[in-house]
């Protein structure tokens, strides 16, 4: 087959599974980061139904699709849930002489009305204690069904929490997800621990650990529970070395004592680790979450061992559930607001008068450290 025919070939084959995105209209771009573009679009056969559609990066790939996007699509596909987001279809541009006759590929998903660090990014949008209760149930559930068919997030975050306008938690951006299993022979999983995007980041990560589970989602969750309190991310560090400096100021210095085996986690002897330091994490939030049953679940949350930190079912169980108010639907609330809220459309955020945090123009950082000495702490 010479090129030409080879070009006709590919123009004109039918892929009977994947149909082309001239059956989506865009009408908005909401979402953009080291992972690509998010576009809310319409069905053109049904102009009342909305998807989000999210572009799959191709640049880098030589020839065939990136082994990353088949994970997210396989993961995607195995996971139905009300509190996971539903991948519908996965739809092509049709291949052709401009676009050098390579197809763009997009992953098209059920579209969520808001995220939730768009939410917390507007001052106008405020959480009664049971509607905190009701986010946190519903993170808490979808985690719990994620871990339960042994899959991890890796990058639990404010802006991946979308919510549609009837209240619907969904658990998004499975980019960096991956399945994992008990340690086969009794060797230990060897996992990239370049995960998580840094303000979210477990101490385990940062200091070297391979072989981990779900407990780093769940430091996560408790990062976004903290931030449902003070709108804006408890821990700004601008380098690996920072974040761990903040984590130790909010939940103490981290040693063999309060978590046995760090010592023998590859950075443990060459990051520098505050000595002396009291876990605050109590103290500091109290100002902000006057609800001691919350305190308390945080606490269990942001525990440093990871052995010892709060899985899902122990979470969801925790007496900040069961006691009033109780957890009530979003929907009322956010009747009230018309327009979508996602992280990637905010302003950026002013510093108030009881704020030391000071917001960058553009995005928030990505798993990659941000190198900018203008994030400061966010509690401290």
């Amino acid at each position: 087959m010479n090129s030409k025919e080879k070009e006709r070939y590919i123009e004109n084959f039918a892929f009977p599974f994947c149909d082309e995105s001239t059956k989506y209209e865009k009408v908005a771009k909401i979402g953009q980061g080291t992972f690509g573009e998010v576009f809310k679009a319409r069905d053109k056969g049904n102009p009342n139904k909305y998807v989000a559609m999210k572009r799959v990066i191709m640049e880098n790939e030589k020839e065939g699709f990136p082994i990353t996007a088949l994970r997210e699509i396989r993961i995607l596909q195995l996971l139905k849930h009300e509190n996971v987001v539903n991948l519908i279809q996965i739809c092509r541009t049709k291949a052709s002489a401009s676009n050098k006759y390579r197809s763009t590929f997009y992953l098209v998903f059920d579209f969520c009305e808001h995220d939730l660090a768009g939410l917390l990014s507007n001052v106008n949008v405020k959480f009664s204690l049971g509607e905190i209760k009701k986010v946190m149930q519903q993170l808490l559930n979808g985690l719990y069904y994620i871990h339960s068919n042994k899959i991890l997030h890796r990058d639990m975050k404010a802006a991946n929490v979308l919510i549609t306008k009837n209240g619907v938690l969904k658990l998004a951006d499975f980019g960096l997800a991956r399945a994992f299993s008990a340690n086969k022979n009794g060797e230990p999983n060897r996992f990239t621990n370049r995960v998580v995007t840094l303000w979210y980041r477990p101490p385990e990560l940062l200091l070297g650990e391979r072989n981990y589970g779900p407990p780093v989602d769940m430091w996560g969750a408790g990062c976004i529970m903290a931030e449902m309190w003070t709108r804006s991310p408890i821990m700004q560090g601008s380098s690996e070395q920072q974040q761990l400096i903040f984590i130790s100021q909010l939940c103490g210095s981290i040693t063999p004592a309060v978590w046995p085996g760090v010592e023998n986690l590859e950075l443990y002897k060459s990051m520098e680790l505050p000595q002396a330091q009291k876990r605050k994490v109590k103290d500091r939030l109290k100002p902000y979450m006057k609800d001691p049953y919350a305190c308390d679940l945080l606490d269990k949350l942001l525990v440093l061992d990871p052995s010892r930190r709060a899985d899902s079912d122990t979470a969801l169980n925790h007496d900040f559930f069961w006691t009033d108010p109780m957890p009530c639907s979003l929907s009322n609330m956010l009747a009230n607001h018309h327009q979508s809220m996602f992280e990637f459309l905010a302003p950026p955020r002013r510093p108030s008068h009881m704020r030391t945090h000071h917001s960058l123009p553009g995005t928030r950082p990505t798993t990659s450290a941000v190198q900018d000495s203008s994030y400061q702490d966010r509690v401290f």
